[in-house]
């Protein structure tokens, strides 16, 4: 795995004492959460709670997903001041990011996520990889691999994970509050590394909503499992797109209700 949670990283959780079941004082680890601010050019865009182990990535990626900036976007610097929490990401030509902003539209995400109007104008445009083939033993493979992979969730909990893999291999895992931080994340990675998303799989721990799929669309990632469960809009989504949606994927049993071809 290229990058993978770091839970030896002492910013990104905090000892609390408390009582446990038994009426005992004990000690546990909690996840760490702040508020990042994060302008484009000179323009304040949004603040976002995040545990802030990755802010270049999540402020790349964020705009990318907002279509505020696009994969050809000529990004000329990208810089993070840790004492004031704040991440500016500039641009080599102005972005016309103040229609976008008037059409802002909030989703069910954790930590409250935000989509703008104009993902789902340009949504029916994009075309997935209709050729790229999961085979189910690697779903169960993918499963156990990432499940055992020390995390951030299994240390303290409270927290979502998404992963960028390729055939039955994990390859980018990013964790956060918000699910959307965490592919928000994997996003602007795969944009400053120039990773190709057309033979890539998502497995994530949150829910296959609406939000999530229109994420991934936009992506260009054409298969999304979870070992989550599902809502109707998310499935209607992926279903207009094409999009191979994999969900309750736990132990042997999975449903795959989107995109069903890609299984072989």
């Amino acid at each position: 795995m290229k990058l993978k949670p770091d839970t030896e990283n002492q910013k990104l959780t905090r000892k609390i004492i408390g009582l446990n079941e038994d009426l005992k004082r004990k000690k546990i680890d909690v996840i760490e959460e702040k508020a990042l601010t994060l302008y484009l050019n000179n323009q304040e865009i949004v603040t976002m709670m995040t545990i802030n182990d990755y802010p270049k990535y999540l402020a790349v990626g964020y705009l990318l997903n907002q279509n505020m900036i696009s994969k050809n976007t000529k990004i000329e610097s990208v810089d993070y001041d840790d004492e004031l929490n704040v991440v500016v990401v500039r641009t080599k030509k102005k972005v016309n990011y103040q229609e976008k902003l008037k059409k802002k539209i909030l989703t069910s995400g954790c930590a409250q996520g935000t989509l703008f109007g104009d993902i789902l104008e340009s949504f029916d445009k994009i075309k997935l990889n209709k050729n790229l083939k999961i085979k189910v033993n690697w779903i169960y493979q993918l499963s156990k691999k990432i499940n055992q992979t020390p995390s951030l969730y299994l240390k303290a909990g409270a927290i979502h994970g998404c992963v960028l893999c390729e055939k039955n291999k994990p390859l980018i895992y990013m964790e956060d509050v918000g699910r959307h931080n965490a592919i928000d994340k994997i996003a602007g990675y795969m944009m400053l590394k120039k990773i190709k998303p057309q033979n890539k799989i998502f497995y994530t721990t949150g829910r296959l909503t609406s939000e999530m799929v229109i994420k991934s669309v936009n992506m260009r990632i054409p298969i999304v499992i979870s070992r989550s469960g599902f809502t109707a809009w998310g499935i209607e989504l992926a279903r207009k797109s094409n999009l191979t949606l994999i969900g309750r994927a736990k132990g042997k049993k999975f449903y795959v209700l989107s995109g069903e071809s890609r299984i072989g």
